[in-house]
């Protein structure tokens, strides 16, 4: 018997996030759709008689070699474009701390709970079906993340009168599995530490909160500071993408009085767009394109290592969401509010298994430079495509009951 009473969600929620959502699911779900399109044309770009202009793209060196910043251009698209990704990630996460779900961390346990099942268990699957495999621990973290930009996508065509908060629950635990994916990213994928540019950077964020807490508003002040953060991390050995985060956390999410909407609003407004509508889909179409011959994908099926991504994500997703949220309600820690039912959460579960955009470079980091590399980048493709497909035919099944139950009421 539960000790306390079991938290509802979703809960009520300001008008002001609720604004704020509407916009960033709105957003999200074109870039979505843009990254599909990068990405098929990636595919179609790299088995073409022209793959070899496709390869010397993705291998063009871009940036000034007195910096050490002359980088190949995946590597860019990956270190940073992807930290103008990572950067909105961080004021969705400041956002749903100070106004969202996770205000009340109790009220949003079903959405955190879910996340967490999430991680942990394609985490395990992987390592399961993988065990034994030589270099194949590296690769533990690639099935854990969720793309909510496709995934929201995918619930767009397949089922788009689905109730709000389904895609608050979506959206809420895509927060926390970018949380935990960021910290993974930082914490087992740093190879070699350097700690006088580290240090740098953490005293410019320093500067970076000061100015915030000091409402200086003008750019200026703020995109050369950045770009100089993003160097140093880089200089760090920690991926770059982790400076995007930082500055996203330390930007204000509450507006100063004679302010019509915060920092964080501002620069969500701005970098959303860049983000889903450019710099994800430009980091799809330098980092999708694989080889489908015939023999690739024998490949990509014999090696277990990619065999355990493939389930991780498939199977390891299903099993974590949907059994953390039947759990969380089970022993009494959360109950479904209006509008959430077990079978949309079911296809839910299914959909946070189109592990797209960070799996990608979380594959990068673990077997950059190897032969792996290229199989793993086929079988998280192949893992999300099915993971969507299952999603949409059950999300769709779904709607139509909806309807018909309406329709008989």
């Amino acid at each position: 018997m539960p000790l306390r009473r079991a938290a509802v969600f979703p809960a009520s929620l300001p008008a002001r996030y609720v604004r704020h959502l509407t916009e960033a699911l709105r957003t999200e779900t074109v870039g979505g759709v843009v990254m599909l399109a990068a990405t098929v044309v990636a595919l179609i770009w790299a088995n073409s008689p022209w793959s070899r202009t496709y390869e010397a793209l993705r291998t063009a060196e871009v940036g000034p070699a007195s910096l050490h910043l002359n980088l190949e251009a995946a590597t860019w698209a990956a270190d940073g474009l992807l930290a103008i990704f990572f950067f909105v990630a961080g004021l969705e996460v400041k956002e749903e701390i100070a106004h969202g779900e996770l205000r009340h961390p109790r009220d949003a346990v079903l959405p955190i709970v879910a996340a967490v099942g999430g991680m942990v268990v394609p985490a395990l699957v992987f390592v399961a079906a993988s065990v034994g495999t030589p270099g194949a621990a590296e690769g533990w973290a690639i099935p854990i993340a969720t793309d909510i930009a496709f995934a929201l996508a995918v619930l767009a065509v397949a089922a788009p009168a689905m109730p709000t908060s389904l895609r608050a629950f979506l959206l809420t635990l895509a927060v926390v599995d970018d949380l935990g994916a960021i910290t993974i990213i930082a914490v087992f994928y740093t190879d070699e530490l350097h700690l006088f540019p580290l240090l740098g950077a953490a005293a410019l964020l320093g500067v970076y909160a000061w100015l915030q807490r000091r409402r200086v508003r003008a750019p200026w002040a703020y995109v050369p500071l950045a770009l100089v953060v993003w160097t140093l991390v880089h200089e760090s050995g920690v991926h770059a993408t982790v400076a995007g985060v930082a500055l996203g956390l330390l930007t204000r999410v509450v507006p100063a009085p004679g302010e019509d909407e915060s920092p964080a609003e501002r620069a969500d407004h701005l970098l959303r767009p860049v983000s889903a509508g450019f710099a994800v889909p430009v980091f799809a179409l330098l980092s999708a394109g694989v080889t489908l011959s015939t023999p690739a994908l024998a490949g990509v099926f014999a090696d277990r290592v990619t065999l355990g991504i493939i389930l991780g994500l498939v199977v390891g997703k299903f099993l974590g969401v949907f059994g953390g949220t039947f759990l969380a309600v089970r022993l009494g820690f959360a109950r479904l509010g209006s509008g959430l039912r077990w079978g949309d959460l079911a296809a839910i579960a299914f959909l946070t298994g189109v592990g797209f955009t960070v799996s990608l470079l979380i594959g990068e980091l673990a077997y950059g430079g190897a032969a792996r590399s290229e199989r793993a980048t086929a079988a998280i493709l192949i893992a999300s495509l099915t993971a969507s497909l299952i999603a949409a035919v059950l999300l769709h099944l779904r709607a139509r009951r909806r309807v018909a139950g309406e329709g008989a009421g």
